[in-house]
């Protein structure tokens, strides 16, 4: 039964598949609006408001993904990015970047740079296996527009980008 669908098809419903559930909610709150009386018409209209809050960050999410093309695999477990390539690898914590980058390399690769306060940097490409998991990452960091990421990663390619850099933090006298 695995096989009833094409190839194309299940990949198309499985990276959408955020996005029709929360918009299945908001059909649910549009049921139980049409239900009348106070009370059904109030969480209806609770249920299809955060049901279409919920789809646009999965459309944001859907808009992050890549199609997985480059080597190495991404893991994020308790505020820590790690990364496992072919060449290298390594980890940055979530809370102590200071710094994130979308860089181009020679090959026309895409690749995130994180920059932690003791100098440590972790080079992660953007389609590797997992790095769609940054983008819940990044969305924790103080500060950082959705928006500007997304416009990151489909805007040139000819220089580095700077997507989101900490504040600086005056030391106490």
């Amino acid at each position: 039964m695995t096989d009833f669908l094409r190839p194309q098809a299940r990949a198309f419903l499985t990276r959408w598949r955020e996005v029709a559930g929360t918009l299945a909610l908001a059909l649910a709150g549009v049921w139980l609006f049409a239900l009348g009386g106070w009370f059904y018409q109030g969480v209806g209209l609770l249920v299809g408001l955060a049901a279409l809050l919920g789809a646009v960050i999965a459309v944001r999410r859907v808009q992050f993904q890549r199609e997985v093309d480059q080597p190495g695999v991404v893991e994020i477990d308790e505020g820590q990015v790690r990364y496992f390539g072919p060449h290298g690898g390594g980890f940055a914590a979530i809370r102590e970047l200071v710094e994130v980058e979308l860089l181009t390399d020679t090959a026309q690769q895409r690749w995130w740079r994180l920059s932690e306060a003791g100098g440590n940097v972790l080079s992660i490409p953007i389609a590797a296996t997992g790095a769609d998991q940054l983008f819940d990452a990044f969305s924790s960091l103080p500060g950082l527009s959705q928006a500007r990421l997304l416009q990151a990663m489909d805007g040139p390619v000819d220089r580095p980008i700077t997507v989101w850099r900490r504040e600086a933090r005056r030391a106490l006298t």
